[in-house]
């Protein structure tokens, strides 16, 4: 069957990027033997395929079934090219496989003295030992051992000790390509579904934490007093639409179900949760304690969000009302250490629930609060919502926190109400802010605008 892996394979770039275009597809998706389209294109050395995905957020982590990630791939097979776009691109390095190799032992063993240099050169350990006690060293053809011990000593690598290998696969630290299964389903029979823990009840509806096909999920049990044919037909109309595997920084909708008199949106289960919860709640949650946000990371949260809400901004056709709020923004762990920010399009507001109604009003536009949804401008009012994440990033605070959520957007659309910057907030991030949540909403920047000022902001 021709797919995405065969079209790889051969090298068909114009096959590939048709691909990439439909929303739908998942770049992160694995094949039988969990090998991602980044590893297939590292192996091939298809180096205009490799930046073209890693252009569209392929995760540079991904493993197979042995635990390979792509750089192994392209050090065992000598695409220099490729390999070098992954080390720039913060690849690990001393990444282990399931037999202790790292891409070192690879270059070495395939003879690549030049991948070699470059692996050590950026951080790459000449004594680290795979599960059989050998090192890169001891991999190495003719004099290249020689080379590497003394450009690694030059590099200030203590030479003195071996790195013994630790099987370290029990912590759960791998990220495995997703299984294709999340893609390729859009209606799902909801007795197929285990769902055993309440997560949260809202006014839209309740989350439960469950298991579908063996993965984990997230499955929104929407709230609404009738599910009429007509919001039945709604339904399955809308939801596909937010069905979006091809950002790194949105959060796809997995599938629905429809089975009225319950209508089921679901989506991928995140342990540490949302950017609110991060922020405000970690006292119940063992996973959002562990996340520690200091300014840097702000910083790197409100990019992936920008970055996000650019590329929903970018997209050519009507889909169910996003609002930006904390609330709708998931953190995810997508490597060790690595931690992104995700615009959970779970949240939408599909067109048959309560209009008019607005739940989180403190973070709306005051516009968006006083005027009919047609009347507004809903990228600049998107805007101004992100220049309240952003206060509340530098701030950490609840916005209006003293008030009822009606409170708040009574006196937001009406009375002038406007979240305060104090003195303990940087001059660059209050004018930052100000300009982003102008009054004049037309004087707004885009979100791609906003993408360069945050990339200075975080150097």
């Amino acid at each position: 069957m021709e797919d995405i892996f065969h079209w790889i394979r051969k090298g068909d770039a114009i096959k590939v990027r048709m691909w990439l275009d439909d929303t739908e597809h998942d770049m992160n998706q694995g094949d039988d033997h969990q090998f991602s389209p980044l590893h297939w294109a590292a192996k091939g050395g298809h180096t205009k395929i490799v930046e073209m995905l890693m252009s569209r957020g392929a995760r540079v982590h991904t493993t197979n079934m042995g635990d390979d990630t792509p750089l192994h791939l392209a050090a065992a097979f000598g695409n220099r090219d490729i390999l070098l776009m992954f080390l720039r691109n913060k690849a690990d390095v001393n990444f282990v496989n399931e037999h202790g190799n790292t891409a070192l032992h690879y270059a070495c063993f395939g003879n690549y003295p030049a991948i070699a240099e470059d692996l050590v050169e950026f951080g790459g350990l000449v004594n680290i030992e795979n599960k059989y006690h050998e090192t890169p060293l001891e991999k190495c053809q003719g004099n290249l051992d020689k080379r590497l011990h003394e450009q690694a000593a030059t590099n200030g690598q203590d030479l003195r000790k071996k790195h013994e290998f630790r099987d370290q696969s029990w912590l759960g630290l791998k990220t495995r390509s997703r299984d294709p299964t999340l893609s390729r389903h859009k209606g799902i029979n909801i007795n197929e579904l285990y769902l055993h823990t309440k997560i949260s009840q809202t006014p839209t509806g309740e989350t439960w934490r469950g298991k579908w096909q063996g993965n984990e999920i997230a499955a929104k049990i929407l709230g609404i007093r009738e599910c009429t044919p007509r919001i039945s037909r709604d339904f399955n109309e809308e939801y596909p639409k937010l069905r979006i595997f091809s950002h790194p920084n949105v959060m796809p909708v997995i599938g629905c179900c429809n089975s009225p008199p319950n209508l089921v949106v679901i989506s991928q289960y995140i342990p540490i949760g949302s950017l609110f919860q991060v922020l405000h709640e970690q006292v119940g949650n063992s996973q959002s304690q562990a996340v520690v946000v200091d300014s840097m990371q702000a910083l790197q949260f409100a990019h992936d969000v920008a970055k996000g809400m650019a590329f929903l901004h970018s997209l050519d056709r009507q889909m169910p009302r996003f609002h930006l709020n904390s609330k709708h923004v998931m953190i995810d762990c997508v490597a060790e250490n690595e931690l992104t920010a995700r615009i959970n399009m779970a949240d939408a507001k599909f067109s048959f629930q309560e209009k008019g109604k607005n739940y989180h009003p403190q973070w709306m536009a005051p516009e968006a609060l006083a005027k009919s949804p047609k009347a507004i401008n809903v990228k600049a009012a998107d805007m101004w919502s992100f220049a309240v994440l952003l206060w509340e990033l530098s701030a950490r605070e609840i916005p209006f926190a003293e008030l009822s959520p009606m409170e708040a957007g009574m006196k937001v659309a009406t009375e002038g109400l406007r979240i305060e910057i104090s003195p303990g907030i940087s001059n660059h991030m209050a004018k930052f802010i100000r300009i982003c949540m102008n009054e004049d909403s037309g004087k707004r920047p885009s979100f791609e605008q906003v993408q360069p000022i945050l990339d200075k902001m975080r150097k």
